[in-house]
Order: structure tokens, then C-alpha cells, then sequence
């Protein structure tokens, strides 16, 4: 499917139809049309349009624009560092760039001249050499990952497509037509989902900044910010991921509230979903669903959906190849066409299926179930093989606990670094942990827990998108960790 399957579709709604909404301002099909045509122009001759802004039409708009003319996108985290920022548009030799934050470009000294203003974004430009970049790339997508220095995969405008078509299609007969993006659209999930498979569908698409949703930087997420946008805004569906999920629930358990009734569909992805936290959620009005993917395959390979859902992420969604090799998940999708700078994954990419590094198998329905990461895989001092993602989202599933990262390799039993619920005390910790290994096999469960701080990416704890970074939370850790298992009991430390 190509790239102009998503221009049809706005064309063919009605000129005054309402397709973007913002904070102050909305923009209807034949507007769009024009400015995305307008933009389009001016990208002619650049390679490379890097975009830095906070969630709005102007961004939807310069997505669309780079897309209608063949230029390469790349989005940029407003969470990246000036270190990662400065990599990232090295690597890729991007030589024009859409920004609400000019100073922080400025601030790289890459060469980068302010000479224009368009939809309140600062256009910004520089003269520097190509780099090679796989044919077809119609957008790069740098995450921060499990090391410091990000790693840009290639995606193609087909793919891209295909896995929106795949979304909108798996979500056809929801009565879905207003979405509301939650996530920054720099990720990949709440760009091709929440953007593109709107779009495709003929619904609107509301852009409220980060800030009004609860997103507070570093000082974490306010789900209260986020159930006054849901309730004023009636949306139909979101995508959320798990740690955003389980603050709105919650709040609406400490508050007494529920979630519109308008909602009919929730997405949750990025990392596994304790059957229990969607239970709790359905039950408060959030009709979650888990589903899963990677930036490589597009952002969405399986989902679930109401009439079709089940313990695991979900079926397959047509346009990706999956199957089971060794107990991993390997992928075959029309998106990936390689990293930056990597010559040989370019080579490689579309003529052989993605490993994925995700343990899991197939159920008799077509589901598939994971079990965890093959390189997070512990294996304890009596030889038992176990996912800490499996007692991760057993123990976060408990609401007192709102973060964990299990340890335990080559140890006789489990241990877990805690980030207590605001409020919870030692005491419901313990309480938690308890209700979570009563659930757990005697060999899963958590013998002993600290506490700590919250795992961020300013502590160098978490990714951006807030997933434990195992290696450095144990590293930080270690002297305490060490102490726990002298002990030789079932007991806790309180840093």
C-alpha cells in the first residue's frame, strides 16, 4: 500500500470536515490538504526533515508533508539528550529541521540557521553532505533502547501503511471516530496508529499538548491532567502504555471517578500487561486491550480488541509473517529496511524474517503469548529458566507498587527493586508482594525487595518510554541487592 492511500482518504471526506484538533485550533480536510501541499513545497530539494515539537496539527501536518514528497522524517523525542539529539541528526546528515524549541538546536552548534516561521514552528536549515540511507526510507525512528546511544531503524512509507490499514481494518466495526494521541508522537506507535489508521478511517484526531494530558518530564505523569482531557475532549479510543494505564486506573480508584462512556477502545503496548490491571481497568470504565510490536515491524504486529481478545497480545495482523523459532518470536513485515549506518542489516532487511528477542508461542487460536526477553532471561541457582517480565507485571499489576525490576541470576531465589505507589508505605509494599507470590509459583516468587527511587532516564533507569533498564537498576543497586541475599531470608531493605 502506498503513501497515498492516506491523501485519498482525506480527500475524499468533505472539505469541511473535521480531521485535526489542537489546543486552540482545528483544522478541516480541505485545510489540511492545502497546508500539507504548501509545506510540501518548501521540503523540495531537502533530504532529511528532523521535527522537535510537543504533540499538534503543525506536527501531524509536517508528517504528512514529508510524506507526500518522498523526504525522509525523522521525529525527534523531546526526551532525548543533547548528546542523543546531536547523534541522531549526525548520523542521518538531516538537513532541515521543524522545531517549537529552537534553542535547543541552537544549542548543539550543528550548523543550523532559523529562516522561517511556518504553523508555529521555527523552520531551521543547514548545508551539510548525505548520508547513505536504504532505498525507500520514508521515515527513521531513533529510540533510546537498553544503551545510551540511540539506533535509527528505516522504515518504509508501505509498511507503515500496511500496519495502519492492518489497525484500521482489526478495528473496523468499533464505532471509533474521534482519537485522541496520548503518546508523544515521536514514538512510533501513537504515530502510525494514532495518526495514519485515524486517518485511513475517516476519523478526527485531536492533539492536545503534552503538558494539558499529564505528561510532566522528568517529575512523571499526572493522570488526573489526563482523565480532565478524556472527559473534555470524548474521545473514542487512545493509546496508552502500561505505566500510563495502571496512574489512570489508579486515580479513578482513589477518586471515585470512572472513564467517559464514550471510549470504546484502549490501547496498551510497549510492555506486558498483567491480565489483572486490565480487569481492574475494564471494571473503571477503560476498555483496555493489550497489543503488541516494535519499531522495526511498524509499531503494531499483534492486537486484541473486543470479541477478540484473550490472555495474550492478541492475533497477528495480516500484513506481517509470524512464527515460532526456538521459542522466539521471528517477524517478516514490509516496514524494515534496515539501521542507519549499518550496511549490512540494510542488505538483509526484506529478504528474511526479524528476530525479535521476545520468547513466546502461538495458542490454538492464533494468539500469541510472551514470555519474556531472551536476553533478560534469569536463570536462578537451581536451574529454573525465568522471564522477570512475567513477575514484573505481577507484582505491578498490585496497585501499591508502581514500579519493579526482578533480579536473580544464578541466585537461589528472586529478588525485586520496588518503586512504592505515592503513599504506600513499607508495610502495603510487603502486603503487595505477598498477594503477588500468592499467585506466582513457589520457584517465580519474589524471596526479598528494596526499595528505591523512581527508574527514570534522568537516573539513566529507564528508557524514554519508561521500561526498566535491568542492567543499570542492578548496577545502582548492587551494594544493596548484595546485602539482601546475605541475609538469606525473606526480608526487605528500605534505602
Amino acid at each position: 500500500m502506498s503513501a497515498e492511500r492516506v491523501f485519498d482518504a482525506l480527500a475524499a471526506r468533505a472539505p469541511g470536515a473535521l480531521v485535526l484538533r489542537g489546543e486552540s485550533d482545528t483544522w478541516r480536510a480541505a485545510d489540511v490538504l492545502d497546508n500539507v501541499a504548501a509545506l510540501a513545497m518548501r521540503l523540495s530539494g531537502h533530504r532529511v526533515l528532523a521535527v522537535l515539537a510537543d504533540n499538534s496539527p503543525a506536527w501531524v501536518m509536517a508528517d504528512l508533508a514529508a510524506l507526500r514528497t518522498g523526504t525522509v522524517h525523522l521525529p525527534l523525542p523531546t526526551f532525548f539528550s543533547p548528546t542523543q539529539m546531536a547523534h541522531v541528526l549526525e548520523q542521518t546528515r538531516t538537513d532541515v529541521l521543524l522545531t517549537d524549541q529552537p534553542e535547543r538546536i541552537l544549542a548543539l552548534n550543528l550548523g543550523f540557521v532559523a529562516s522561517w516561521q511556518w504553523s508555529g514552528l521555527v523552520w531551521m536549515q543547514r548545508q551539510c553532505p548525505a548520508v547513505p540511507l536504504p532505498a525507500g526510507t520514508a521515515k527513521i525512528s531513533f529510540t533510546s533502547g537498553s544503551t545510551g546511544t540511540p539506533k535509527g531503524a528505516c522504515l518504509s512509507a508501505t509498511g507503515l501503511m500496511a500496519t495502519a490499514e492492518g489497525v484500521a481494518a482489526r478495528l473496523g466495526n468499533l464505532p471509533i471516530t474521534q482519537h485522541m494521541a496520548v503518546l508523544p508522537l515521536a514514538l512510533l506507535l501513537d504515530n502510525t496508529a494514532g495518526i495514519y489508521a485515524p486517518l485511513l478511517r475517516g476519523a478526527e484526531v485531536h492533539l492536545p499538548g503534552l503538558q494539558t494530558l499529564g505528561w510532566r518530564g522528568m517529575a512523571g505523569f499526572d493522570p488526573a491532567a489526563l482523565q480532565q482531557s478524556v472527559m473534555a475532549n470524548h474521545p473514542h479510543s487512545l493509546i496508552l502504555v502500561p505505566e500510563l494505564l495502571k496512574a489512570w486506573t489508579l486515580f479513578l480508584m482513589i477518586s471515585g471517578q470512572r472513564a467517559p462512556a464514550d471510549l470504546a477502545f484502549v490501547a496498551v503496548g510497549g510492555a506486558r500487561v498483567d491480565p489483572a490491571l486490565l480487569e481492574r481497568a475494564r471494571a473503571l470504565g477503560i476498555p483496555a486491550y493489550q497489543g503488541y510490536g516494535l519499531t522495526e515491524c511498524g509499531s503494531v504486529v499483534c492486537i486484541n480488541r473486543p470479541g477478540d481478545d484473550g490472555p495474550g497480545v492478541g492475533r497477528p495482523l495480516p500484513h506481517v509473517r509470524l512464527r515460532i523459532a526456538d521459542n522466539e518470536v521471528h517477524i517478516a513485515s514490509p516496514a524494515f529496511l534496515g539501521y542507519v549506518g549499518d550496511t549490512a542489516s540494510s542488505q538483509a532487511a526484506g529478504a528474511q524474517d526479524f528476530a525479535t528477542g521476545d520468547l513466546g508461542e502461538l495458542d490454538a487460536n492464533g494468539h500469541l503469548l510472551l514470555s519474556g526477553r531472551r536476553k533478560n532471561l534469569l536463570i536462578t541457582s537451581f536451574g529454573r529458566n525465568i522471564s522477570p517480565e512475567w513477575v514484573e507485571s505481577v507484582l505491578l499489576a498490585q496497585p501499591a507498587i508502581a514500579q519493579a525490576a526482578v533480579m536473580g541470576d544464578a541466585r537461589p531465589w528472586l529478588s525485586a527493586v520496588l518503586v512504592a505507589s505515592p503513599g504506600a508505605t513499607p508495610a502495603q509494599l510487603d502486603a503487595a508482594v505477598a498477594q503477588a507470590n500468592n499467585t506466582l509459583p513457589d520457584y517465580a516468587r519474589a524471596g526479598g525487595w528494596i526499595a528505591g527511587p523512581p527508574f527514570t532516564l534522568l537516573n539513566g533507569q529507564a528508557t524514554g518510554n519508561g521500561r526498566p533498564l535491568r542492567s543499570a537498576i542492578a548496577t545502582h543497586h548492587a551494594a544493596a541487592l548484595a546485602a539482601l541475599y546475605e541475609t538469606k531470608e525473606s526480608s526487605h531493605v528500605v534505602l
